[in-house]
């Protein structure tokens, strides 16, 4: 049963990708974009990986697309359509990404999987501890210089969102 839901959630995920991808309209391509994140999501918890469910559905697929949202109504082209690319771009962008499928199965039938035994549990608490231990082996120090980025990001854009006034 867990194939069948892998299954659909794999193609959840392919079609709301090509969909956002070839939307026309940006405030549906951030929605395809939305429903792509949150059956990712999905997986994690299918695999019992429930922090990295939680974080993918609140970081990427509330947090970011809430921000793309939000810039989007910001600068008032909800309705706005995407600039169709010229001719030799999308060939380009196609050759590009065969390459990097290309090297992606290479990678991938290359790597001798083998299959993990469950012997070391990581629970939430456990992340939650490494993640804010100040010593060897801690984030604290990554966590707060990615606080005074995000804050400078934020005073960043409301300075943008103010634009410029006639002097």
């Amino acid at each position: 049963m867990e194939r069948v839901f892998f299954y659909i959630f794999a193609v959840i995920i392919i079609v709301f990708a090509i969909a956002s991808v070839t939307s026309k309209k940006i405030l549906r391509a951030i929605m395809y974009l939305l429903m792509s994140l949150l059956a990712i999501a999905a997986l994690y918890f299918m695999m019992d990986y429930a922090f990295l469910g939680a974080v993918q559905m609140a970081v990427y697929a509330g947090g970011i697309i809430i921000l793309f949202i939000f810039s989007v109504l910001l600068i008032h082209h909800v309705e706005g359509e995407i600039e169709e690319p010229s001719k030799m771009r999308k060939i380009g962008m196609a050759l590009l990404s065969l390459l990097g499928l290309g090297i992606s199965l290479a990678t991938i039938y290359s790597f001798d999987f083998k299959v993990a035994t469950k012997t070391a549990t990581t629970s939430v608490e456990n992340i939650g501890k490494g993640l804010l231990n100040y010593g060897e082996g801690g984030f604290i120090l990554p966590f707060e210089v990615i606080s005074i980025l995000l804050l400078a990001a934020m005073i960043g854009a409301i300075i943008i969102a103010k634009g410029r006034k006639n002097i």
